[in-house]
């Protein structure tokens, strides 16, 4: 089922608007917490905290929810259509500074991020499960996902890259001299982001076509869902995939600014290498769909893992000399590049064998089980980063670092993420959907859908 150029940008689009909010919530609003609306960092890691565990329950729950929408706009869709606008107000309001007592101060920061959280979930997990339904042909849906990337990375390039210069031109907006009213900014800023990323959600709505039913007569019982969700081997794979890759995103992003500030004592080139490595990823997400289409997503997958992981290791054999450091980065991005969408199309490829297997299609809960799962992975990996540095005896703002703790942050950008990278090669070998057993099962269920519509 062949999808059009214009279909496929529509749809790249959703991932844009979700980094326009989302990304200033995940780079900012701790700091907007504590610095601007005056929170100790006590409250204000409490509030992050319960978020989290937020994010838990309300995950699974958004997925049961979603596979059991009947629209005449489908199952996914309705959701950006009706949850964009209540996505950006509520971003507003998180980034809105009442003048309220300390206690008031917390509750309101308490339930505007938990309500934030909760309309992020009902917008972006039924996106992400949209992509599952709009085509059944794996190397759509990998190329599907690479259109949904670059998008992804360019909104995150935008936002990471203009937001604090927007917050200082709105914050210096009617006031006197050089002074600049940063709540003022940011709350301006996010409205920006907010506008347009309804506008992007709404192109994703009327550009987009749910086109993969499921099976008539199944039952709405919620416990034979996550029964058969934990049948399927595949899912538990790349459930494991998705833990440990993220766990060496979060441990590397966590450490690279320590990196760079102790062991290169150049604190500034960090935006740089950041920017280089996003820049990297987005160059060579294109690659994704030939080679999935020439070599089979798993195999792909089990390569890029490979490669990227050898990559990342010798960042700490390239020592200080930076010009090797940023080759090897932008190696290792370019290597696991392919595999960052194919992620995702492997998502729906396992919806299909649920339905395949078990004549049962749980694609929502396939998707937000893993998107949980993902989110315990950056979870575990931040707080390991910060361990790690702990152990090995780190000291903040110290002029001069022990061995053991430099020895400790080199670690955590090379060998670290490397090693857990390539290691998710050997889980995915356990994967059994190859490219003969999806060739199968595409023809299969296709034969059951026409059997279907002729009843």
């Amino acid at each position: 089922m062949k999808l059009s150029v214009k279909e496929k940008l529509g749809y790249s689009l959703g991932d844009t608007a979700s980094h326009f909010v989302w990304d200033l919530v995940g780079f900012w609003l701790l700091i907007f917490y504590t610095d601007i609306y005056g929170l100790t960092p006590y409250l204000a890691g409490v509030i992050m905290f319960v978020g989290s565990i937020w994010d838990a329950v309300m995950d699974p729950v958004v997925g049961v929810i979603s596979d059991r929408t009947n629209t005449r706009w489908g199952k996914f869709r309705p959701y950006l259509l009706f949850g964009a606008v209540p996505y950006a107000i509520l971003a507003v309001l998180a980034f809105t500074t009442p003048d309220f007592t300390m206690s008031g101060k917390f509750a309101y920061a308490m339930i505007t991020c938990l309500l934030l959280r909760t309309a992020y979930a009902f917008v972006n997990l039924p996106y992400s499960s949209l992509s599952a339904v709009m085509t059944d042909d794996s190397n759509e849906r990998a190329s599907l996902n690479t259109y949904r990337f670059i998008s992804a990375y360019i909104g995150q390039f935008i936002v990471t890259g203009a937001a604090l210069y927007l917050v200082s031109f709105f914050g210096a907006l009617g006031q006197q001299g050089d002074s600049v009213n940063q709540a003022q900014g940011y709350q301006i800023t996010v409205m920006l982001f907010g506008v347009l990323s309804v506008i992007f959600f709404l192109i994703t709505f009327f550009t987009t076509k749910e086109r993969v039913p499921e099976p008539k007569k199944q039952d709405n019982n919620v416990l034979t869902d996550f029964k058969y969700l934990f049948m399927n081997k595949a899912w538990i794979v790349l459930t494991i995939v998705g833990i440990v890759s993220f766990i060496m995103f979060a441990m590397q992003n966590a450490a690279i600014a320590y990196y760079f500030k102790y062991y290169i004592a150049d604190a500034e080139n960090v935006q740089l290498f950041n920017i280089v490595g996003t820049v990297a990823l987005i160059v060579a997400l294109p690659a994704s769909k030939p080679l999935a289409k020439r070599f089979g997503n798993k195999t792909v997958y089990i390569m890029s893992s490979v490669l990227s992981g050898i990559f990342f290791a010798l960042i700490y054999v390239a020592g200080d000399n930076l010009l090797l450091v940023y080759t090897f980065n932008v190696l290792a991005k370019m290597a696991y590049a392919p595999a960052v969408p194919l992620l995702w199309t492997m998502l729906a490829d396992v919806a299909d064998y649920g339905e395949w297997k078990f004549n049962r299609r749980t694609t929502g809960l396939c998707f937000s089980a893993s998107v949980l799962a993902q989110k315990l992975g950056w979870a575990i990996g931040a707080a390991a980063a910060s361990w790690i540095l702990g152990v090995t005896h780190f000291v903040a703002n110290a002029d001069v670092q022990s061995d053991s703790a430099m020895l400790g942050i080199r670690l955590l950008v090379s060998v670290i993420p490397g090693v857990l990278y390539a290691s998710c090669a050997l889980v995915m070998i356990f994967y059994g959907l190859d490219a003969q057993t999806m060739e199968e099962m595409k023809q299969e269920l296709a034969d059951r859908r026409v059997e279907i519509e002729n009843d």
